[in-house]
C-alpha cells in the first residue's frame, strides 16, 4: 500500500462515525426502520417485564394476607362482607364468588343441594380461569417478541450487508474502510434484535411459571373451600330432613 492509499483508507475511515448513533444515522432506511422497530419492542417489553413483576409481587401478598384471615378463624360471613366491598383479586375474588353464590342459593332457598355444590365448583372454575387469564395477559408479547426478534434483527443485518457489498461493488475498492462501516451497520441490527429478544424470553418463561404456581394455588384454596361449604351443605340437609321427620 503506498502513500495515497493509506491517505484514502485513513479519510474514509474519518468520513464514518462508527459510534452507536453514527451507525444508526448512516444506515439504510430499511435497516433503520428494523432498528426503530426492535428498539419499541424493547421498550414494550421493559415495561411489560416490570408491570408483571409488580403485580405478582401483589398477588403474592394478597394471597398470604387473605388466606392468613381466612384461616384465623373468623366467620366465612364475616370475611364475606370485609372482602366484597374491596378490590378483590385473586383469592379473595374465588371466595368472593363461591360466597355470592351460596348466599343467593340461600336467599331463593335452593332446594338441591347437590346443584348447590355443582353451581359453586362453577362459579369457582370461571374466577380462577379469569384470573389465571388476568396474569397471562401481554405476555404473547414478551414470546413474540423473544422468539420473531432475532430473525427481525437478521433481516436488517442482511440487508446491510447487501447495501455494504453494493457499496463496494460501486466504488470498486474493497480495502477495510469502505467495508468496516457497511458490516458494523448490519451487525448492529442483530444485535438490537438480541437486546429485544434475551430479555423477553427469560422473562417470559418467568412470568409463565408464576401463572402456574399462582393457578395452582388458587385452585388448591378453591378445592379446601370446597370442601368445607361441601360440609354445611350436608349438615344443612341433615336439619332440614330431622325437621321434616
Amino acid at each position: 500500500m503506498d502513500g495515497t492509499d493509506v491517505l484514502t483508507t485513513a479519510l474514509n475511515a474519518q468520513a464514518h462515525d462508527l459510534s452507536l448513533y453514527g451507525l444508526f444515522l448512516q444506515a439504510h432506511i430499511v435497516v433503520k426502520v428494523v432498528m426503530i422497530g426492535l428498539i419499541v419492542a424493547s421498550v414494550w417489553c421493559w415495561g411489560i417485564v416490570i408491570d408483571k413483576w409488580l403485580m405478582f409481587a401483589r398477588n403474592k401478598k394478597a394471597m398470604d394476607r387473605f388466606e392468613r384471615v381466612f384461616w384465623s378463624g373468623q366467620s366465612l360471613e364475616e370475611l364475606y362482607h370485609a372482602t366484597q366491598q374491596r378490590s378483590n383479586t385473586t383469592t379473595a375474588s374465588v371466595f368472593v364468588a363461591a360466597m355470592r353464590e351460596w348466599k343467593r342459593s340461600h336467599e331463593r332457598n335452593a332446594s338441591s343441594m347437590i346443584g348447590l355444590q355443582t353451581r359453586i365448583d362453577k362459579v369457582m372454575d370461571v374466577t380462577i380461569a379469569r384470573e389465571s387469564e388476568r396474569m397471562e395477559r401481554s405476555l404473547l408479547v414478551l414470546a413474540s417478541v423473544g422468539s420473531a426478534g432475532p430473525f427481525i434483527g437478521l433481516f436488517g443485518t442482511v440487508w446491510g450487508i447487501m447495501t455494504a457489498f453494493q457499496a463496494i461493488a460501486a466504488t470498486e475498492n474493497a480495502n477495510l474502510a469502505v467495508v468496516a462501516p457497511g458490516i458494523a451497520e448490519a451487525l448492529f441490527a442483530t444485535a438490537l434484535g438480541l437486546v429485544a429478544a434475551i430479555p423477553a424470553t427469560i422473562f417470559y418463561n418467568k412470568f409463565v411459571n408464576d401463572v402456574g404456581r399462582q393457578t395452582t394455588r388458587l385452585e388448591g384454596f378453591a378445592d379446601e373451600f370446597s370442601a368445607i361449604l361441601s360440609r354445611q351443605i350436608d349438615e344443612r340437609a341433615s336439619s332440614v330432613r330431622q325437621a321434616a321427620q
